[in-house]
């Protein structure tokens, strides 16, 4: 983040040129707006990681090598085998998809492990988040392939196939190790190009005691390369590969379809091999199967096995009718912090919508920058689940609904007025930031095809409602859904029993009460601060705040949702007056977003202590020190400078005197 920070900073100047969105406000109406911008851009910089997030895959348990921080870059750099890395975070829903078909394909091709192995690396993890941006990963999943033998550093190769599917990826894996040259090829790779027809005269008189496979294929077979590497941890047999071999001499050889293999035994007698389908699978279990044929002792390097410590689960009873502070502050911790700090430099389009939609957050949803995670409403059964994006679609909500109800906290900013602003800046940010890529281009998909067609604030309003119920009936049963918090259509009828109705025997939404329910839901009265982490700060060390509820260890999610009450600490209020950013914009930072609640003197100190020290690092504090010490030294030697010159003045004057 302080890569992106920095950035932002010396591309100021060229924000001002960069060229303006659909629905962005115009650039003079933003100039005098980012110093505010970089403060908090620099505040954010300075935060801690997001806390520890659900691995999808386990050492020891998958066959996936399970890389991390400390052993991602010793496995990669100058490896006797190559490697195909996946970035993924655990809170994405396409990489939790995806997860057992990463799982089947390490499985797939665990025999070709001496060659190239198949890892992955959760970039969700704390422990993780600069080595990520050092990879240079922006979104999930990215696959990178590294090559033997690579002693500089190297942000690998990007995946180029057409899909992702398993067969399309142990394929691109084959074209990748062809890619190597002899000199840096893996070792225990044997040569996966074709013999010419001619050489196979040669090995019909193999007389040294090994079983030599021949397969015949056409140029577009990938199954003689997967036969090879399939069988490459086995002793006793070699397998070849031949193309366009001559009608003549296949029939020779008795060879009537392709692919077909023929088999030289150690014996010296031969013939073509009888299975029972022309695969893959077939070809490798029969020759993997052959007397004296078997597994060699290949010493590979023992695979990552950090121990894992189970974390103790706490469960936070909550109130599916409120909206939590600490789900929307620990959302902003983790798109600021985290999200946006992958992007190693800004500027252009890409600064313009960071400060598009930092302006959107700041003069309207009321929350704090805080430095750790904390769900409450936005909990999972596991922790894997819901989380961060269940708290980006509550900010999301939150942004249009206080955008239609206190239109005046836009005024000044370039946004008023527009109807679809705030919708505009998120599809931008989703589109410029968010890091699942299949997501955000679902969401521009949507975005294409209506979001001109909202001409008021409560059509933004309901707009967002509408494709967010698409986004849930899509992923209604996907390996991402929790199962304790299944994606049904939403507000669900104990909700909001007005919101349903049936016309004709057919559920219909009136969507005047949705629009209520909706300004309710997301309205500032609704807001509870149980949980947030200025309540936890005033109350650390004892007893739960007022009105709220103690944490229960490992209670169970399955408990029925009219039970967990929360009363909120805010008061039924309009949102506080918003000052303006060129007074200093710090998002909560300094107290000034704080409810009215809570502006006695002594809250706003301990409010004001913590800042103190948030946007400096350890090194910053260092350097204030030295300086600091520094600069009373060189008072000092001034002090005796001036004292032992003016007594030599004193003395010169004496004697003149005299």
């Amino acid at each position: 983040m302080a890569a992106a920070a920095g950035a932002a900073a010396t591309a100021a100047a060229a924000a001002a040129a960069a060229p303006r969105s659909p629905g962005a406000p115009t650039a003079a109406a933003r100039a005098r707006r980012l110093p505010p911008l970089l403060v908090l851009l620099a505040a954010a910089a300075a935060g801690p990681g997001a806390g520890g997030a659900a691995r999808l895959y386990r050492a020891g348990e998958d066959a996936v090598w399970v890389l991390d921080s400390g052993s991602v870059r010793g496995a990669t750099a100058n490896s006797s085998a190559a490697w195909l890395v996946q970035f993924y975070s655990s809170w994405c829903g396409h990489c939790i998809g995806y997860a057992p078909t990463w799982r089947a394909l390490a499985r797939d091709v665990r025999d070709w492990a001496a060659a190239i192995r198949v890892a992955a690396l959760d970039c969700a993890e704390e422990e993780n988040h600069e080595v990520c941006r050092a990879y240079d990963i922006h979104f999930y999943p990215s696959f990178r392939y590294f090559k033997a033998f690579t002693k500089d550093f190297t942000t690998g190769e990007n995946f180029k196939g057409p899909d992702r599917e398993l067969q399309t990826v142990r394929r691109t894996m084959i074209d990748f190790l062809q890619n190597h040259t002899d000199t840096d090829r893996p070792p225990a790779c044997p040569p996966l190009g074709p013999i010419p027809p001619s050489d196979v005269l040669s090995l019909l008189d193999n007389r040294d005691g090994r079983y030599v496979a021949i397969l015949f294929e056409n140029n577009s077979s990938y199954v003689g390369r997967e036969v090879i590497l399939d069988l490459l941890p086995y002793e006793n047999i070699v397998v070849k590969r031949v193309l366009d071999a001559d009608e003549a001499f296949l029939e020779k050889l008795g060879v009537s379809s392709l692919p077909s293999c023929y088999l030289i035994y150690p014996n010296g007698t031969r013939g073509l091999m009888n299975i029972g389908k022309p695969l893959r699978s077939f070809f490798s279990s029969y020759l993997k199967s052959l007397p004296d044929v078997r597994k060699k002792l290949i010493s590979l390097p023992e695979k990552p096995n950090k121990e894992e410590n189970p974390e103790v689960v706490i469960w936070r009873e909550f109130d599916r009718s409120k909206l939590y502070t600490a789900d929307l502050e620990s959302g902003l911790h983790y798109l600021l912090r985290v999200e946006l700090a992958t992007h190693r430099s800004l500027a252009g389009a890409e600064l313009q919508t960071l400060k598009d939609f930092v302006t959107v957050l700041a003069k309207i949803s009321g929350i704090f920058l805080i430095n750790r995670i904390k769900w409450v409403g936005c909990q999972g059964s596991r922790p894997e689940f819901r989380g961060y994006t269940c708290s980006l679609w509550k900010l999301f909500h939150t942004l249009t609904v206080q955008a239609g109800t206190h239109p005046e906290a836009l005024d000044g900013t370039g946004f008023e007025d527009d109807p679809q602003a705030v919708l505009q800046t998120i599809r931008r940010y989703i589109h410029t930031f968010f890091g699942c890529k299949e997501c955000s281009e679902h969401f521009e998909e949507m975005a294409k095809e209506s979001m001109d067609s909202v001409k008021t604030s409560d059509q933004a309003i309901l707009w967002l409602w509408k494709k967010h119920n698409l986004v849930n009936n899509r992923l209604a049963g996907h390996l991402s859904e929790d199962p304790k918090f299944p994606k049904v259509p939403w507000p669900s009828p104990d909700l909001c029993p007005a919101c349903h109705e049936e016309i004709k025997g057919l559920h219909s939404w009136n969507e005047g009460q949705v629009l209520l329910f909706l300004k309710q839901h997301y309205g500032s009265d609704n807001l509870v601060d149980t949980y947030a982490a200025d309540q936890e700060d005033a109350h650390e060390g004892g007893a739960p705040p007022e009105g709220g509820e103690q944490e229960q260890g490992l209670v169970s999610p399955e408990k029925p949702q009219g039970e967990q009450r929360a009363k909120s600490l805010r008061p039924p209020s309009v949102l506080p007056p918003r000052p303006d950013l060129s007074q200093g914009l710090q998002l909560g930072l300094d107290g000034g977003h704080q409810s009215v609640s809570r502006a006695e003197g002594h809250r706003e100190v301990e409010v004001a202590v913590p800042f103190l020290g948030m946007g400096f690092s350890s090194l910053d504090m260092s350097l204030c020190v030295v300086l600091y010490v520094a600069s009373s030294l060189f008072l000092m030697l001034m002090y005796f400078f001036f004292r032992v010159r003016s007594k030599r003045w004193k003395v010169r004057y004496h004697r003149l005197s005299v």
